[in-house]
């Protein structure tokens, strides 16, 4: 058994010492059938939270009003749910109610798909009354029970779907895929925060091409932000492979393949609610890359986008251009290294130093004349000495 596993045995032996049942839920179980590392693990319990709480004396309520709490057991928080049952649903994503019950088969039942719908007894025995296993062994994403009856509890039970395709690798189940496509317009309905969360998950996915494709077929594509118009730029993604790129690369790509200039980036980013952080890099990197498709590096360009912008936009331009990845990668990086300077704190002279130069007042003459000098160390025509850069600048005359 996991090791993740092993260290919550005891908090499950201590929940059945009182009396109730506790076993191991949802992805954990399913990424250890699949065996895929495990970051935490889920535990659920017929013990209601006040009963938990009488149990452990370190717990954190995070979601006590749908069962569940933080139980803080040898040092190591665990997420511990009641079974519950959910009562109908508003805004096609939250139950009006939720009911604590005893039973596992009812609150297995509730859940999106036949894969994450297994249980795990402290033993390795497995509960899987929905044929998750055999589900994960013909790898099909297939939902507990009616689809549409799922998809209509929560909508963003789609996009999960989608994105597990994208991670997975597994195929959707027909009735599955028929039942998104009829029940696409439900993922208006959810709020963009949420679907960006699936997106960015299906964006670093090792399937994330046809995944893309996917939204496009199922006509999910048509109720994320600004994508409305966009299926052609989907279709076109599925010629590249660009399984090598990491989520910001791919949001780049996409700004590329939907032909969307700097100026309607941001708020294409900004309507998908991307933080400014990210928003800035993505930008960047469009920046460089629509620079990158027409013209070759040269240094002043090395520089001033450097190295971390330098790869990844050679990378996604190789993509475009379908070849290696990281074919000229590393020459870039030799070059950028055998700059003098790497950014512009680096050079020996200041404004302060021009303005008693040149005996002139602040003005954009200080950064044409910083601009100047900059090129002409990264082009070793000076070396970066202030004394240096003082008699070549007023040696050029450049006023």
């Amino acid at each position: 058994m996991n090791e993740s596993f092993q260290k919550a045995i005891p908090l499950l032996s201590k929940i059945e010492e009182a009396g109730y049942e506790a076993y191991f839920v949802g992805g954990s179980v399913r990424d250890c059938l699949l065996h895929k590392e495990i970051a935490d693990v889920d535990i659920a319990t017929s013990a209601t939270p006040e009963e938990l709480k009488e149990i452990f004396s370190r717990t954190v309520d995070v979601g006590i009003e749908h069962g569940t709490i933080v139980v803080l057991f040898k040092g190591i928080p665990y997420e511990v749910t009641t079974f519950r049952t959910e009562s109908e649903y508003i805004d096609f994503r939250r139950p009006t109610e939720v009911q604590f019950i005893r039973s596992l088969n009812e609150d297995l039942k509730r859940r999106d798909f036949t894969m994450n719908a297994i249980a795990m007894d402290k033993h390795g025995q497995f509960f899987d009354p929905f044929h998750g296993r055999e589900a994960i062994k013909e790898r099909v994403i297939k939902t507990v029970g009616n689809a549409e009856d799922r998809f209509q509890e929560d909508a963003l039970r789609m996009m999960r779907a989608i994105r597990f395709y994208s991670q997975l690798d597994f195929k959707i189940d027909d009735t599955t895929r028929k039942a998104i496509i009829s029940s696409s317009h439900l993922l208006e309905k959810i709020s963009v925060e949420r679907k960006l969360v699936e997106f960015e998950k299906l964006l670093a996915g090792k399937n994330r091409i046809n995944a893309l494709k996917a939204l496009g077929e199922t006509e999910l594509y048509k109720y994320l932000p600004d994508m409305k118009h966009r299926v052609e730029g989907l279709r076109e993604i599925g010629q590249y492979d660009c399984i090598q790129l990491t989520v910001d690369e791919m949001w780049a790509l996409l700004l590329i393949k939907f032909e969307i200039e700097d100026f309607e980036a941001e708020e294409f980013l900004k309507q998908w609610k991307l933080s400014v952080k990210k928003t800035k890099k993505i930008r960047q990197l469009l920046k460089w890359l629509k620079y990158r498709v027409d013209n070759d590096w040269i240094k002043e360009y090395l520089f001033e986008a450097g190295e971390e912008y330098i790869c990844s936009t050679e990378r996604i331009n190789n993509v475009l251009h379908n070849q290696s990845v990281d074919l000229n990668v590393n020459r870039l990086k030799a070059q950028y290294d055998l700059l003098p300077i790497k950014q512009r704190s680096e050079l020996q002279v200041s404004g302060t130093d021009l303005q008693e130069w040149y005996h002139r007042t602040p003005g954009p003459w200080i950064k044409e004349k910083l601009e100047a000098a900059e090129k002409a160390v990264l082009y070793k025509q000076v070396s970066n000495r202030k004394d240096s850069i003082k008699e070549w600048l007023l040696e050029c005359n450049l006023n």
